[in-house]
């Protein structure tokens, strides 16, 4: 386990999430001084074939899925999109073993991704996350955010809740994610599948906007910002819409820097998240860079969604400013979000808000191999950015901001790295 951060001019970062996982390597000035830091569980092993059983056979809060499962005709398993590392095609294995002990034919099996606002994933995309063979044997489905939800009741901070309604058909109710830092809600995983994975843009407004402002306006749980999971408004909303779907069992992941299972919790939705919590606030966990010039924060994990490693790497960034490098590379560009983004030179999802950089950025590079001029309209002014392709432009457009030398902090995947900072992203 890394607790510090490490001297290196030459550092190995992990791109290409999804493309190929790849290591990719940044060379640095001799003459710079340049730290690594990693998070806690950078490079924690991962899960043996024997730990995902036990995790199965020890479920948390729940009797196991074998029992649940006996005698159910509609079984629906959820599963995150590609914004998150999860493999969930080395979970779903079990999943399926469990419900064929108890009985349970394919014909009554079926998948639905979970993507909130999110762009709907393709059948390439679904191999990707499930596997080819489960894509093959099983109906695998996208939720509609507009349309066909089924409206279950309304949480106590007033959040009407509508959602999915093949899911809410369902016998049996089963969801698959991991529990990673959140920029509003402390940590995602748990009840997040539900809301806003399968509600609708009601629902998710509502959570987003209205219980958020009105914690902040009263004090109440208005406890905002990346590992902050304890008294958190949006959060306890979330887990209450959690508990109307009737969500029978989570599987919730913790990952290490190459998006590999850690550790796998199992269980009652509400106790998996708050078990996985407890051990993500540590795993994730990031010393503080001393005052660095430069931050580098590489974008991995959540490879779709780079306006968390910008507001991450700009809160490292000491109070009189320095150069903020983002790296992002990712064939597909960044994620449709149909609530925060823009659909053309003059329109916008609702919760669009034109993005903007810390007074402590006084250069922002982007390093994206694969330039799409679109992705920036959630993540700096147009003005603000110096594109780059190559590992080499930046670093001279590094060597020109700091002629005498810097010194860089380098963050190996800014989109899940847990920093003793209060970090923020208002999507509404």
């Amino acid at each position: 386990m890394v607790t510090q951060g490490k001297r290196s001019n030459r550092v190995e970062v992990p791109q290409r999430a999804w493309w190929g996982d790849t290591d990719a390597v940044l060379d640095f000035p001799d003459d710079w001084e340049v730290t690594v830091y990693p998070m806690n569980g950078h490079d924690a092993p991962a899960l043996t074939e024997d730990g995902f059983r036990q995790a199965f056979a020890n479920p948390i809060g729940s009797r196991p899925i074998r029992e649940l499962a006996r005698g159910k005709k509609n079984v629906v398993v959820l599963f995150d999109d590609m914004s998150r590392p999860t493999r969930t095609y080395q979970i779903i294995p079990y999943v399926l073993e469990e419900l064929a002990t108890a009985g349970v034919d394919d014909e009554s099996i079926q998948f639905i991704c979970a993507p909130g606002t999110h762009g709907a994933l393709t059948g390439f995309e679904f191999a990707k996350k499930l596997g080819a063979d489960v894509v093959a044997r099983f109906n695998v489905y996208n939720h509609n955010v507009y349309e066909n939800c089924t409206y279950v009741g309304t949480t106590s901070r007033g959040t009407p809740v509508s959602l999915n309604a093949e899911f809410m058909k369902a016998d049996l109710k089963i969801g698959i994610g991991a529990i990673l830092p959140h920029l509003n809600c402390g940590f995602g995983g748990g009840g997040k599948l539900i809301l806003p994975g399968i509600a609708s843009l009601e629902t998710i407004v509502h959570n987003h906007g209205p219980v958020r402002t009105r914690s902040k306006e009263t004090g109440i749980d208005d406890n905002t910002g990346m590992g902050r999971y304890e008294h958190n408004a949006q959060l306890l909303d979330t887990l209450e819409a959690c508990k109307l779907s009737g969500l029978h069992i989570k599987v919730d992941a913790i990952v290490n820097i190459h998006r590999d299972t850690t550790a796998l919790f199992v269980g009652e939705p509400e106790a998996v998240f708050y078990a996985g919590a407890k051990v993500g606030v540590t795993h994730y966990h990031t010393p503080l860079p001393d005052r660095p010039d430069v931050v580098v924060a590489n974008c991995h994990s959540k490879i779709n969604e780079i306006p968390v490693a910008k507001t991450v790497g700009q809160a490292l960034l000491p109070e009189e400013g320095g150069t903020l490098v983002l790296i992002t590379n990712n064939p597909e560009g960044e994620v449709v979000h149909y609530l925060r983004r823009k659909f053309g030179n003059h329109t916008t999802g609702q919760g669009y808000r034109a993005p903007t950089l810390s007074p402590k950025v006084k250069k922002f590079i982007l390093q994206m191999p694969v330039k799409n001029k679109t992705s920036i309209d959630w993540i700096a002014p147009a003005e603000a950015v110096t594109w780059t392709r190559t590992w080499e432009e930046v670093i001279a457009a590094l060597r020109e901001e700091h002629p005498d030398g810097a010194r860089v902090a380098v963050i190996p995947d800014a989109t899940i790295q847990l920093f003793d900072v209060i970090a923020t992203l208002h999507y509404l």
